[in-house]
């Protein structure tokens, strides 16, 4: 950095942490770059404004590279909209959002574009992007032309025939195709649509669901369901070359099918979610299990031992998410009819709210309970994210890359309550009455101080779109 350059934010003595290293020391910030980072007082004392990091951690921004904003689902609408879900992104560390724009029936993936445009442009705090919606053989078309328009990323669904979302082995090998032909990549939601269906049939009856209620939910999706789908999806991605990327993993036996196809150098990529790495299905035994019906549901606590063992190998699973998709308490009731005096667990609208949570979860279970490192969480929650789905110039500080910047106090633990220490609109929170450490002390998102002593500041949304290309990631 060049002698007597204006700098905006400095700070200063914070440890520094980055996927490949940690070090004490200063970041100089100018409008929505970072421009210097150094070793502390390097750049002098001279700034618009100087944040003191002492004691704090600092990470870059992280990047959830899996929500639902405002999303049409189950008849009804997300509760968070990219308003109220950035507040709730950057409260626990988030700078970056990446949504899916699906296309509604008919509907071109250009028109979809437009659509989530309207819902984020000038409401955001955080910068986004979304997973273009495949659904119909039509969108195959328009696959090279997104591509051109900064949309690398595209979504099939292998379930939600009713939706009119799914895909067949033909689009999924067809797609897979146009992935390796336009240098793009397909994220699957890797669960057996017949199998699963039969299965929620057989147990669709007044009498069962009266007797388990929302139990049914996870008594119809055994793990087979998720790893059969990986296998299946992993065997058109071998055949064809077309890069794979699973959403939401949840089991052991898919960790165990995407480490395998790894070793034969097949290029499929997983995330797994933070739900997953802290809930089992033993939550559906509560009075309110409805709540924490998802897709696919929480497993069980050799799953979770499973997944995390992943994330300290960091390969078979290169990402944390969240699949933030809030339902409130009341349009979780849904379900329930009360003229038969039962609910009908296929009727709850499936989602849990998240967003705020993503980086106190893998802080809290990872780096506090010695799973992993805050290198490893850094690596898990930016570097991977910013490299795998395209965003060159985020996941790490350094000099040139945008001012995404979070400062996390290590000592301090809140209690998870919603709309009291979460900022998501949703009234409820799977997390509540958890005692959680990292949540963000300060955020600046390009450049703009959105978070400040652990309160959401007034500051007028900055975030913008960002047109990504994917280069080369290899686990």
């Amino acid at each position: 950095m060049a002698p007597g350059t204006t700098i905006d934010i400095l700070i200063q003595g914070g440890t520094i942490h980055n996927a490949s290293g940690s070090f004490v020391g200063d970041i100089a910030i100018r409008g929505e770059a970072i421009i210097g980072v150094g070793a502390p007082n390097a750049f002098g004392s001279a700034a618009a404004k100087t944040i003191d990091a002492r004691g704090l951690e600092v990470i870059p921004g992280c990047i959830d590279v899996h929500v639902h904003l405002a999303l049409p689902f189950c008849g009804t609408v997300s509760c968070d909209d990219f308003h109220h879900g950035s507040r709730a992104a950057v409260n626990g560390g988030v700078t970056t959002v990446v949504d899916f724009a699906i296309p509604a029936r008919g509907q071109t993936l250009a028109a979809a574009h437009d659509a989530w445009m309207a819902k984020a442009q000038g409401n955001s705090l955080v910068d986004f992007t979304w997973h273009m919606a495949v659904t119909s053989d039509a969108h195959l078309r328009e696959v090279p032309d997104m591509v051109k328009r900064g949309l690398p990323t595209f979504k099939e669904f292998m379930i939600y025939e009713s939706e009119g979302w799914n895909s067949d082995d033909a689009r999924l090998y067809a797609t897979l195709e146009l992935m390796r032909a336009n240098n793009a990549m397909l994220l699957v939601h890797a669960e057996s649509s017949r199998v699963l269906d039969l299965l929620i049939a057989r147990h669709h009856t007044p009498e069962l669901m009266r007797r388990h209620g929302a139990k049914l939910h996870p008594t119809t999706r055994p793990n087979f369901i998720e790893a059969e789908a990986i296998e299946r999806a992993v065997h058109w991605c071998e055949k064809t070359g077309g890069r794979l990327y699973i959403v939401h993993m949840s089991t052991g036996e898919g960790a165990d099918i995407i480490k395998t196809a790894q070793s034969r150098g097949v290029p499929v990529l997983a995330e797994t979610c933070a739900q997953y790495l802290v809930l089992d299905d033993s939550v559906f035994n509560r009075p309110d299990g409805h709540l924490f019906a998802c897709c696919p549901q929480v497993k069980k606590q050799e799953d979770i031992d499973r997944l995390w063992a992943a994330l300290r190998d960091g390969r078979e699973v290169s990402i944390v998410s969240t699949d933030t998709c809030s339902f409130t308490r009341e349009q979780k009731a849904m379900w329930w009819n009360r003229e038969g005096n039962f609910g009908d667990w296929t009727a709850i609208p499936m989602g849990l709210p998240g967003l705020d949570t993503l980086i106190p979860i893998v802080f809290t279970r990872g780096v506090r309970g010695g799973q992993i490192t805050m290198n490893r969480l850094v690596e898990l929650c930016a570097l991977h994210p910013a490299r795998v789905m395209g965003f060159d110039k985020k996941g790490e500080i350094a000099p040139g890359m945008d001012a995404d910047v979070v400062l996390i106090d290590p000592k301090r633990t809140i209690e998870a309550k919603p709309r009291v220490t979460l900022q998501s609109m949703c009234d409820w929170s799977p997390y509540e009455g958890m005692k959680l450490g990292g949540f963000a002390h300060t955020t600046i998102a390009r450049g703009n101080i959105v978070v400040q002593n652990h309160q959401v500041t007034d500051a007028q949304p900055r975030g913008r779109f960002v047109e990504r290309r994917l280069g080369e990631f290899r686990p």
